[in-house]
């Protein structure tokens, strides 16, 4: 391929780049490896370029099935080293080039558009369940070419995203009345939190209401106990708050939060009409008991 072939490939490959990162992240749950799936796509591309590969009419869709390779042998190679699930991991920084070098905003901005909750439910799919959901059913990738990626029929393809899915979504397929009931109020414990409004959160917390937060040692849990003492610690709430989303966790109403390059659970005891509990979890270990679905919630 001549030099101008190769420019004009180079910027094709530029214009679908943020596509595949996308894909990646959502792949991988790491900026830093969806960058380095993304670069291995464009090092694979270059190798094999000729007159035909700057003459393919649907690049992005072909540049998002190697991706989809590329991640796919990420993924089973983490499952192959056991290593620990996305909770467990710090965030990495996303390595730029000398054009474009993106920073914690746009990591902050592309993990709110995929949301913690989401993240951590797939970080606990198969390899090749992640890989059917996430190309089909978030990026409209036909099962046709998932079959191909991952070397099964596309019925087959097509059961591994239904696996997901029922997973992912958790498994009724309408919440519960009274699940719609706790998610109302966690909301408006979250709504009062975000605003630092302490007589809003008075309104949702049992007189008698009982915070516990896990430190980060070995046991170690901190302890507030009365509606006004966990309601002053509004402040405390607030970063939490910003960026906590609703899920299912063990069967009840909870919310997941990135914190600090991590994940945090929120677990809520609502009895009647009030929070009576609230526990803050943030160790790998106390995480990794949990089940955690996204929830269908008003």
């Amino acid at each position: 391929m001549t030099g101008p072939e190769q420019d004009v490939l180079a910027k094709r490959f530029e214009q679908v780049r943020p596509h595949l990162r996308s894909v990646a992240y959502r792949m991988l749950g790491s900026l830093a490896e969806a960058e380095d799936a993304v670069q291995e796509a464009w090092l694979r591309l270059s190798r094999s370029a000729s007159p035909e590969s700057a003459a393919i009419d649907n690049l992005a869709g072909w540049l998002t099935t190697v991706v989809g390779r590329i991640c796919l042998d990420v993924l089973r190679s983490r499952t192959s080293r056991g290593e620990e699930p996305l909770e467990a991991r710090p965030v990495e920084p996303v390595p730029g080039d000398s054009t474009d070098t993106p920073g914690p905003e746009d990591e902050a901005l592309l993990a709110d558009s995929v949301g913690a909750a989401l993240l951590v439910v797939l970080d606990r799919l198969a390899p090749a369940e992640r890989l059917a959901f996430v190309l089909h059913d978030l990026f409209a990738v036909p099962f046709e070419d998932i079959a191909l990626i991952t070397e099964r029929t596309p019925a087959s393809a097509r059961q591994l995203a239904s696996r997901a899915r029922r997973r992912v979504r958790g498994a009724e397929a309408a919440p519960r009345p009274d699940l719609v009931h706790r998610h109302r109020i966690v909301s408006a414990f979250l709504n009062a939190a975000r605003g630092g409004d302490f007589e809003a959160l008075l309104e949702v917390l049992d007189p008698d209401v009982v915070a516990r937060a896990d430190n980060g040692a070995a046991g170690a849990l901190a302890t507030l106990r009365g509606a006004a003492l966990v309601a002053r610690q509004a402040a405390t709430f607030a970063q939490f708050a910003q960026s906590a989303q609703p899920a299912l966790i063990d069967g009840g109403v909870g919310v997941v939060a990135r914190v600090d390059g991590g994940f945090r659970v929120m677990l809520f005891t609502i009895p009647d009409t009030r929070i009576t509990q609230v526990s803050v979890l943030t160790t790998p270990a106390a995480l990794a008991r949990l089940d955690i679905s996204v929830p269908a919630l008003p």
